[in-house]
């Protein structure tokens, strides 16, 4: 059973690695301010978890059509996406140090929460047989003694620029946060347990997604 993941994000491939699943990447081209955009000119503002359930649909769906040397899917796809909300205010990714510092200033020392939307697409002989989505959702506490020193270094490294809520917890954000309430793989942005259920409700037996000795 071949698992597509349909993005280029190093922590969802290494965590579904060390779930036991190699999947194929498959690159999602998703301009993501332009869907959002069009889903909120139609229905209004969205709330954290249908931003990045319908993020996560437009990935799964934008790769279908993808060749993989020089073949068609044949599987499970896989879309994810990620947003980290402190203050009912939303939060993507940073991509400059100056909005870095301003949300680290923000959040140190309080606690935010990481909202992770799946897509899962069952498309076994190359056709969409049925399609499942589900939102994980974890609390996030951030150290309150963060120095102003530790932040510049840590902003400096240029990981904190890459991902949603300007912080990781599998590399080197992980020393700055206090606490996790829910599945830790969800702050990865993917939730490995979720994607199990959502496995499941496509019939299909978990185990047979394991292919990394």
């Amino acid at each position: 059973m071949r698992l597509y993941l349909a993005s280029t994000s190093p922590a969802r491939l290494a965590t579904l690695r060390a779930a036991g699943i190699e999947p194929i990447v498959v690159p999602s081209e998703v301009d993501e301010d332009e869907v959002v955009r069009l889903a909120e000119s139609l229905t209004g503002p969205l709330s954290p978890s249908e931003m990045v359930e319908l993020l996560a649909k437009a990935k799964a769906e934008a790769v279908l059509a993808t060749l993989v040397d020089g073949a068609p899917l044949d599987g499970l796809v896989l879309g994810g996406d990620s947003a980290f909300v402190l203050d009912d205010t939303i939060y993507g990714k940073p991509h400059t140090p100056e909005v870095a510092r301003e949300r680290w200033h923000l959040q140190r020392g309080r606690t935010g929460h990481l909202f992770s939307g799946h897509w899962l697409i069952d498309y076994r002989g190359g056709q969409v047989n049925s399609a499942v989505g589900e939102v994980a959702v974890a609390a996030v506490t951030f150290a309150n003694d963060i120095s102003d020193a530790e932040l510049d270094a840590y902003i400096a490294s240029g990981e904190p620029l890459k991902v949603a809520g300007a912080f990781t917890i599998d590399s080197l954000g992980a020393p700055f946060i206090e606490r996790i309430e829910g599945d830790p793989s969800t702050v990865v942005g993917v939730s490995v347990p979720t994607v199990r259920r959502l496995a499941g409700r496509l019939d299909v037996f978990w185990p047979d997604l394991w292919n990394r000795n």
